[in-house]
């Protein structure tokens, strides 16, 4: 069925109109993107196909431009358009995050990260450097692969804090497995890592576990 056969209701536009993005679902925002479909298919059912294949918006927003060539009935314009509306998803959390302190927006910070880290099929361990005021500086990705102790150096991340002149950090890395509990080598480079930084001066304040469900915060577990 074409979205203009629908009852006006039930129209993706006409219901934004009427009662505000929030009445609607995560097809039907897709669907106002799209705004056109396949014979057979209307923009609605792309909205959600999108959904299925790359899991849900947190999927989505993880998208790239080669990934959406995949889809069928997604030329250059509608991709092109897509990424560009989930990269401003990703600009939005940061900026929120440089305006405020992050624990003033806790779960702000949790979004960010999962956005960032939740979908990616390796693990990466990223430093969220803060200022005085416990506002982002920037993220920075910094080690990929199998994280331990070894792998990541604290050297590393002790010259980057000091480069951006940061007072504080908040650590981050991702459980590609789905389990955000962290592990005894998490809990090792945690205290490695705080005690080097420490020498600067500069303060850890938390280290969270990402999976593309939930991001776990350590302090929270009276673990940092």
């Amino acid at each position: 069925m074409l979205l203009k056969n629908l009852p006006e209701d039930a129209r993706p536009r006409e219901k934004l109109l009427a009662r505000g993005p929030g009445a609607l679902s995560d097809a039907e925002l897709l669907a106002l993107l799209l705004r056109t479909g396949l014979p057979g298919k209307n923009a609605l059912q792309m909205g959600q196909e999108l959904l299925t294949t790359f899991g849900g918006v947190a999927g989505l927003l993880h998208t790239g431009l080669e990934a959406l060539k995949g889809i069928k009935g997604l030329g250059p314009a509608k991709r092109a358009e897509l990424v560009a509306v989930l990269e401003l998803a990703r600009r939005a959390l940061a900026e929120e995050l440089k305006e405020k302190a992050v624990f003033a927006t806790p779960q702000a910070v949790r979004d960010y990260l999962q956005l960032q880290l939740g979908h990616r099929p390796h693990e990466i361990f990223a430093v969220l450097f803060l200022d005085s005021q416990h506002r982002l500086i920037a993220l920075e990705e910094l080690f990929r692969g199998t994280l331990t102790q070894t792998s990541v150096y604290p050297r590393e991340v002790v010259v980057r804090a000091l480069g951006l002149n940061a007072a504080s950090v908040v650590l981050a890395h991702n459980h590609p497995s789905g389990s955000a509990q962290p592990s005894r080598a998490d809990e090792a480079l945690t205290q490695t890592l705080k005690a080097a930084l420490a020498l600067v001066d500069v303060r850890v304040l938390d280290h969270f576990v990402v999976t593309s469900t939930q991001a776990v915060s350590m302090a929270e577990l009276g673990l940092l």
